[in-house]
């Protein structure tokens, strides 16, 4: 394994590695080095890190290597993926990072090729195994035992839908759901935001959906987004003001 960065440490030949530590309470139940294959962590016993939580999605989260940063993504997991804290969909780790996956949680650690400490084992204890096609939602007061302080905001989030909404200027709605993973701007009949008037272009901007969220980029014209001209894709934020083709639109989530 070659080098490899992740918040200033460095992976060396050898015995010494990178590893992702799953850990429940102050007890490391498994260690697995970080190579160029994903780390796959979930409720099927067939991951790389099996957690037998109900709270525990079958395929969860994954974590991988990217541009020579460690990378962690949830895989549309129905109780989420906590950092630090915070909901996340994809985002980078650092040493100092706290993965949280149920009732258990995941850091980085240097690992010397030493074995990984087994899961304890309760003498005469009868594991049960779950369905693995049935995760539990967790309610207000389950969610507080199995995973904490809820995240009131994410959970919500989760239902809220993306939409634009026209400000100013000429289109043939003046709202649009952001249903499909493109969305064109202009006054081509292919365009989903339909713009107006003898000079608007036909496909002036686009709108595309990525695994973290929402871009604008430009097409025949260069958008402003905030009053500033973009010329590489730009992510979108709620209550952000877009403007393109004559018209201002706002991003923004509608429950």
């Amino acid at each position: 394994m070659g080098p490899l960065l992740a918040g200033g440490w460095s992976s060396r030949e050898g015995s010494e590695m990178l590893a992702l530590a799953l850990k429940f309470g102050d007890q490391v139940l498994k260690e697995v080095p970080i190579g160029a294959e994903p780390i796959i962590i979930g409720r099927s016993p067939e991951n790389d890190i099996f957690i037998d939580n109900l709270a525990v999605s079958s395929k969860h989260a994954q974590v991988f290597v990217e541009e020579g940063q460690i990378v962690i993504q949830d895989l549309g997991s129905l109780n989420g993926t906590l950092v630090n804290g915070q909901r996340i969909e994809k985002t980078t780790l650092s040493p100092t990072d706290t993965v949280q996956i149920g009732k258990h949680t995941l850091t980085l650690k240097e690992s010397f090729g030493t074995a990984p400490a087994a899961a304890p084992k309760l003498a005469g204890a009868k594991i049960p195994v779950p369905k693995l096609d049935e995760t539990f939602v967790l309610e207000t007061k389950k969610r507080k035992e199995v995973l904490g302080e809820p995240p009131p905001a994410a959970a919500a989030a989760r239902l809220r839908l993306p939409s634009v909404v026209v400000l100013k200027g000429k289109t043939d709605q003046k709202e649009y759901l952001l249903s499909s993973k493109l969305t064109v701007i202009g006054k081509s009949e292919m365009a989903t935001i339909r713009l107006k008037g003898w000079f608007a272009p036909k496909i002036a901007a686009q709108i595309n959906k990525r695994d973290d969220g929402y871009y604008l980029s430009r097409a025949d014209k260069t958008p402003k987004l905030n009053g500033r001209e973009i010329t590489s894709p730009a992510k979108l934020n709620e209550g952000d003001i877009i403007e393109v083709g004559g018209v201002q639109l706002s991003f923004t989530f509608r429950d």
